[in-house]
């Protein structure tokens, strides 16, 4: 098998207040490209959305730009900037830091499938 899409060109774009994330589903793989403008934060930009009081969505992946302050929410706190590398386990809380844009590429899946989605009635 050989499967090729491009980021320029997604299957599908998620838009909240501040952000958005751009989702390519290929065979075996769920990409996002997640944009995080200055100010945005996920407690005013997602919570709403997602219908709990943290990230309970798990990340991994690389930041291309922009800075991000993460907390978990045992209280473990950490900045990824340009060129980390990053895993984020469900149950976290983060803000952009400072007057850049954050891009960044996650390659978990759980973002591409689950993040910015509202919740049905359980």
């Amino acid at each position: 098998m050989l499967e090729v899409k491009t980021i320029e060109k997604p299957d599908e774009r998620r838009d909240f207040p501040r952000g958005h994330i751009e989702v390519l589903h290929l065979s075996g793989l769920d990409f996002a490209v997640g944009t995080f403008e200055p100010g945005w934060r996920w407690t005013e930009s997602v919570r709403e959305i997602a219908g709990t009081d943290s990230c309970q969505v798990g990340h991994r992946g690389i930041v291309a730009r922009g800075r991000m302050r993460i907390r978990m929410d045992d209280g473990a706190e950490s900045e990824i900037g340009p060129g980390d590398v990053f895993v984020v386990s469900p149950g976290h809380e983060a803000r952009v830091v400072g007057d850049e844009a954050v891009v960044l590429y996650d390659v978990a899946g759980e973002m591409a499938t689950e993040y910015a989605k509202a919740k049905g009635p359980s």
